[in-house]
């Protein structure tokens, strides 16, 4: 057989095709989140204007669905020719190069967020089509693009205006993106974050009136000012909420001068002390959200537990000396802040700040403010340590009574509903598995691994949660099985040190059926153990749809489209493939089952989170779509029904 690999299948992707080829490799993916996240890196290259000192407004102004604009009154864009490419000028170099931009030598911005240097040129990339307005010097300088390509060359006209300036205004591709729209809810929600994070910033939002439903409390105009930072953001945030102790504890410190003598940053902090109510902490580096925490974090902790622990011993605290910071972050409701050079993340869209020194600079820089905090408040502190103390020595004692709880649990002759359970005690490392109906629960019993994964079948569709009654939740068996299982209690009996599997899976078919199953037990989870899925414990387990089969070789597919594809890539042309499509999970071999959806070095999960910036959407989409207001699910079928194109019944 001769080789038909040449040169000639090599693809040389240029300019901005890359981006267009494999989004999901620069704002990782095609979903609403991704069609979010160019709104954020335009708007976050503003901030950067702003924190850089150079601006001081922002205006974002959401014109209609699919087109949002952002004008800030910083430098301006350079519009010169640029040295390397004097055919281009340095606006068009920007927005049509991968890594081109004023923040790689530190030079034009000390700190910056965005995608460092192929933010703009993703954003254009991805755009139907982009405008640019520049206001330098009295001169006004316009480019347009479409989907990357420069539409015209840079256009020069005189303006009486002394305010000089960049505007974007973009429209996301509907060929990469399809049906997505912006929502007023999260753009106006991150126009307030973004506010909170940099003082001496003002961002002026405006919406078009139309897009704005009667339900909303997104204000079509409204000037956002956080004059008092962090600080004014948590304290509107408290609300009414109980504190342990009053004012807030906030502070804005400067990172130690760098080895080159610039600014090494600065590390601005919030904290509500709780005396109940949900826990939280949502940090930022260089104004990027990091929901997934990071290196400032553990900085943060660090400076605590040991401030805490030292003033406790200091002061002869009785168990002081066992506080973790598992004990401090249960209690508390805090926004964290920091502005470095050079940050580094762990993949593109920034979920996760990795660079190690900012664990020495923010516990540095908090460790002798809390000893000072601590010695000019002596009865608080006294109380706040003692408080800690004994929420120390209650999870001491609830760990011991876990312990003995799972010794004996395999031997009790009844588990709750059908649970198998598993062999390890190690919270850690084992896993419940949550399937729908006996028959997939027998696979999936056979596929598992006994010493670290428990399996607990459910019959069918469980109860609304969202729209039932408090009693008849109360009086649910598959509810009270599920409860009993995981240990940890609901609502206010909720107790995170008694959950009995460190990751619970929702494992269900992939099919409509399956993701109406699995969006009930998220609502469950949702509104009954909130803490779970901020812990990061709840996933979604990814069975495929079908098993595409040619000699030796099988490959799996999740849905149609990856089916096509699979077999266009897997495949050589005109091979006789054999393509099964599981009915279920119950039908599903064991060994397909154990090596594409449990097996760990194989398999794929979700991990079900909820964004800090994206709590108040998430709430509203929850009560209009699982609520008791049947109305709201009508409007929202009736809103979106254009935008189905096939039923598969």
């Amino acid at each position: 057989m001769s080789d038909s690999y040449n040169a000639r299948d090599i693809e040389v992707l240029e300019g901005l095709e890359p981006v267009r080829k494999r989004p999901g490799m620069y704002i990782g993916g095609t979903d609403n989140a991704a069609y979010h996240h160019l709104a954020a890196e335009i708007i976050d290259n503003a901030m950067d204007e702003a924190v850089a000192g150079h601006a001081t407004t922002i205006d974002v102004c959401l014109e209609n669905s699919h087109t949002l604009m952002v004008h800030d009154n910083g430098r301006g864009i350079p519009t010169d020719p640029h040295p390397r490419f004097p055919e281009k000028s340095a606006l068009e170099v920007i927005f049509t190069t991968l890594h081109a931009g004023g923040k790689f030598s530190g030079k034009s911005y000390a700190t910056s967020g965005g995608l460092h240097g192929v933010g703009s040129s993703v954003v254009n990339a991805l755009s139907e089509k982009l405008e640019v307005e520049v206001t330098r010097n009295k001169r006004l300088y316009r480019q347009v693009f479409s989907k990357g390509v420069p539409q015209n060359g840079l256009t020069e006209s005189e303006t009486t205006s002394n305010r000089s300036g960049t505007l974007v205004r973009f429209s996301p591709d509907p060929e990469i993106f399809g049906p997505e729209q912006f929502s007023p809810t999260r753009l106006y929600q991150l126009c307030r974050s973004k506010a909170a994070l940099f003082r001496g910033v003002t961002i002026k939002w405006s919406c078009l009136p139309a897009l704005l439903k009667e339900s909303s409390d997104v204000p079509a105009k409204e000037t956002i000012q956080f004059p008092n930072g962090l600080e004014d953001a948590l304290q509107t945030e408290l609300g009414n909420d109980a504190l342990l102790l009053t004012p807030l504890w906030c502070g804005l410190a400067d990172l130690p001068v760098a080895a080159d003598g610039q600014s090494g940053g600065r590390v601005e902090w919030a904290i509500a002390f709780l005396e109940d109510g949900a826990s939280a902490l949502v940090s930022y580096c260089n104004t990027i959200p990091t929901p997934q925490g990071g290196t400032h974090e553990a900085g943060l902790r660090a400076a605590l537990v040991k401030g805490f622990r030292q003033w406790g011993e200091t002061r002869k605290i009785r168990r002081a000396s066992s506080i973790t910071a598992e004990d401090i972050l249960g209690c508390i409701n805090a926004k964290l802040s920091v502005f470095i050079r050079d940050p580094q993340f762990q993949g593109q869209t920034k979920d996760r700040l990795t660079t190690q020194e900012a664990n020495r600079l923010v516990e540095g820089a908090l460790r002798d403010r809390i000893d000072h905090w601590l010695g000019g408040n002596p009865q608080q502190a006294d109380a706040l340590v003692s408080f800690l103390a004994e929420r120390a020595e209650e999870r001491l004692r609830r760990r011991e009574k876990r312990e003995t709880t799972r010794k004996t649990a395999t031997r009790r002759l009844r588990l709750p509903g059908k649970l198998t359970d598993c062999a390890s005690t190690n919270t850690d490392e084992t896993e419940l598995f949550l399937v729908e109906g006996e028959s997939a629960g027998g696979s999936a019993r056979q596929a598992r691994s006994r010493e670290t994964q428990a399996v607990l079948p459910l019959r069918g569709k469980i109860l609304n949660v969202a729209s039932a009654t408090r009693d008849k939740l109360q009086a649910n068996q598959e509810l009270r099985d599920l409860t009993e299982a995981l240990g940890c209690g609901t609502g206010k009996d909720f107790n995170h040190d008694n959950l009995r599997y460190g990751r619970i899976i929702i494992m269900t078919d992939a099919d409509v059926d399956g993701a109406h199953i699995a969006s009930l037990l998220m609502t469950f989870f949702y509104r009954e153990m909130p803490e779970l899925i901020r812990r990061g414990h709840l996933y979604l387990a990814q069975p495929p749809l079908y098993r595409l089969t040619h000699g030796s070789k099988t490959v799996y597919a999740m849905d149609d489209t990856d089916k096509e594809r699979r077999v266009r890539k897997d495949f050589k042309a005109g091979a006789k493939i054999e393509i099964s499509r599981f009915k279920g999970l119950g039908e599903m071999p064991v060994s397909d089952l154990k090596e594409t959806t449990m097996d760990s070095r194989h398999r794929t999960l979700l991990r079900v989170t909820i964004p800090a910036e994206e709590r108040l959407l998430t709430k509203d989409r929850i009560e209009s779509l699982m609520g008791r207001k049947p109305e709201l699910r009508f409007r929202f079928i009736q809103d979106h029904a254009r935008n189905v194109e096939v039923l598969d019944i």
